[in-house]
């Protein structure tokens, strides 16, 4: 019966011995072939049949034969042994068709029905055995979370942030005016009439402005937010059902109507009010430029703007 205590404590290197003798049926080859004296391939046999509970080889004329549980286990060992140097000698290396790697994305929920989509897309043809998750951005400790790992790069709006991390912008989006099919204001809305009008806002924020209304104060301009709610999906239920407005990234819009500018219940119509685009930008921490997986993945990213 193996030692469950000594096999966690056990030196892999004593498996490397083991592999050498199965297939070498001799003491003194394995040491040969290994470069190390006689005396320490018996030594570490000693260490593996105490750990395994098992004699593993046994002697026959000049052949060391393994037993019938050696028999068994060693392929297995040696396979595993084999994919571990496979794994080893390829270190850094990153194949898209063939890597199963899990991606760790930071996005703000407002972008995922943009972005998701396309990503999903892309990396269905160029690296199907991939996966990602996409996680909440706390935008205070943005920093932290790339410098720890816990999430290889992020899509937010643009923020005031310093390197280590860096960051360049993807998107570069103007806004669109969300309302229902037969509003009062299809096909009169202007600038005057929009401020005027009932507003709903998107923020997972209980309070302070959404990214559309910093700008509006900028430019003198300020609009009455009735209702607010936490994501695009409620206010565009909000809206198909009554006179309020919504104010929305226009690529965004286009994703909520199903890529189109009308739907029975709904209309998407461009902003009656010039405004600064709203960019959102790619981030990432200085630490992950050398590594072939996240660079590629940054690279997937970046080109999703032009998708």
């Amino acid at each position: 019966m193996a030692d469950y205590n000594r096999i966690q404590q056990l030196d892999l290197n004593l498996l490397k011995i083991f592999e050498s003798i199965y297939k070498e049926q001799n003491m003194s080859r394995s040491a040969e072939a290994l470069h190390i004296t006689p005396s320490a391939v018996s030594h570490a046999l000693k260490r593996l049949r105490e750990c395994l509970g098992d004699p593993l080889f046994q002697r026959s004329n000049n052949k060391m034969l393994p037993t019938p549980a050696c028999q068994r286990m060693a392929p297995q060992i040696i396979d595993t042994l084999s994919r571990l140097r496979q794994i080893l000698q390829h270190w850094g290396e990153f194949q898209p068709l063939t890597s199963e790697h899990h991606f760790k994305l930071g996005i703000h929920y407002a972008l995922e029905p943009s972005i998701l989509p396309k990503l999903v897309k892309c990396l269905a043809q160029l690296a199907p055995n991939t996966s990602f998750s996409s996680v909440k951005i706390d935008r205070e400790n943005l920093t932290r979370a790339l410098g720890a790992g816990h999430i290889d790069m992020a899509f937010d709006v643009a923020l005031p942030i310093k390197p280590p991390v860096f960051h360049t912008k993807v998107i570069d989006d103007s806004f669109s005016v969300l309302m229902a099919q037969g509003h009062k204001l299809q096909g009169y809305l202007n600038q005057a009439n929009y401020l005027a009008a009932k507003h709903v806002g998107v923020s997972n924020r209980p309070s302070g402005a959404a990214a559309e209304d910093i700008l509006f104060q900028q430019q003198g301009y300020s609009r009455q937010i009735n209702i607010r709610c936490q994501n695009y999906y409620a206010a565009k239920a909000i809206v198909a059902e009554s006179e309020y407005l919504l104010t929305l990234p226009s690529q965004l819009g286009r994703e909520l109507l199903g890529g189109k500018t009308q739907t029975p219940a709904l209309v998407l119509l461009d902003m009656p009010i010039a405004t600064a685009n709203i960019e959102t930008h790619l981030y990432w921490h200085k630490n992950t430029e050398q590594d072939e997986a996240l660079s590629w993945f940054r690279q997937v990213l970046s080109s999703l703007g032009s998708v």
